[in-house]
């Protein structure tokens, strides 16, 4: 009886590790594009972002995630979660991620790709993308 204790405390808790990766002030978020972040491309999908003081993670279920940095940003008005791109063409960057309830964000550092777009191309739009419900 005392084995079976045992594994069914073993199973239930890797259980919450695969589960219990999403922590308070994370958010999820559907990304119907591929994205550029840290050097990195993203392929479309759903991904947890979790906002450090001087970085962010991203990471879905089949990645552990890749430490981005970031700076802090401000906003006059606090509105819904949401993740901000930068869009050249068909390519995505990340730039900036805002949370739900606060004024203070976290803004990307912009890429050595991204400049080079932005240096070839006249024009950048907005893609915002709100976090899932």
């Amino acid at each position: 009886m005392k084995l079976f204790r045992m594994v069914l405390c073993a199973l239930l808790m890797s259980g919450g590790i695969a589960v219990g990766q999403m922590k308070v002030g994370d958010m999820a978020v559907d990304v119907p594009f591929a994205f550029h972040a840290a050097g990195q491309e993203f392929p479309a999908g759903h991904y947890i972002v979790a906002a450090g003081d001087d970085f962010i993670r991203i990471f879905n279920s089949q990645t552990r995630g890749v430490y981005v940095p970031t700076h802090s940003a401000m906003r006059g008005q606090s509105d819904a979660s949401k993740l901000v791109f930068h869009r050249y063409g068909s390519a995505f960057f990340l730039s900036e991620v805002w949370a739900q309830g606060k004024t203070i964000g976290r803004q990307l550092f912009v890429s050595g790709a991204e400049r080079e777009l932005k240096a070839r191309q006249s024009e950048m739009e907005l893609a915002v993308v709100q976090t899932a419900k």
